[in-house]
């Protein structure tokens, strides 16, 4: 009889049930559900922390390209200050002061626009920064003109910088 009960033993197949399946899914998706809200928020920090280094950037790109084209004045575009074309030289409508990127208006999960430009020469700009898509590309919207200060509001479009916003 012990024989028997043996081969039982023997014939018995190793492995999990199916509760302790559903308990290791069941884990697996509560560390889910805690951490992807986190990544989200890492990401969007990270969006607007390029959005802001963007904007600095425009604005470098605005100053060097007002002293290199006095009769222009400050760039009324971004494809103004765009890579020139291949095997051509830069000029005051591609100066090559700033990336492919970010001269194709969006980068990072933000939208850049000019604006407020006029007279010749340009004697002024403005630089409005806009999550592609609010919430969830980024919070916050920034702006700069050619004081150079970054601004931002956390709730609404910038249509003019310096009303309702903050300075960085």
């Amino acid at each position: 009889m012990k024989k028997h009960q043996s081969s039982k033993k023997h014939n018995r197949k190793k492995g999990f049930s199916l509760i302790e399946l559903l308990i290791v899914v069941a884990i697996i998706l509560i560390i889910a559900a805690i951490a992807i809200p986190n990544l989200l928020r890492s990401r969007i920090a990270a969006n607007e922390a390029s959005a802001v280094g963007s904007l600095r950037t425009l604005n470098t790109a605005e100053i060097t390209y007002n002293t290199t084209y006095p009769n222009v004045g400050f760039a009324c575009s971004l494809g103004a200050m765009a890579p020139p074309s291949s095997g051509t030289s830069p000029s005051s409508t591609a100066a090559g002061l700033i990336d492919a990127n970010l001269a194709s208006g969006t980068k990072s999960g933000y939208s850049f626009t000019l604006n407020t430009c006029s007279g010749t020469p340009a004697n002024s700009y403005q630089t409005l920064a806009a999550p592609v898509t609010p919430g969830t590309t980024g919070q916050r919207y920034f702006c700069s003109d050619s004081s150079g200060v970054i601004q931002f509001n956390a709730s609404a479009a910038i249509t003019t910088c310096g009303s309702s916003t903050t300075p960085i």
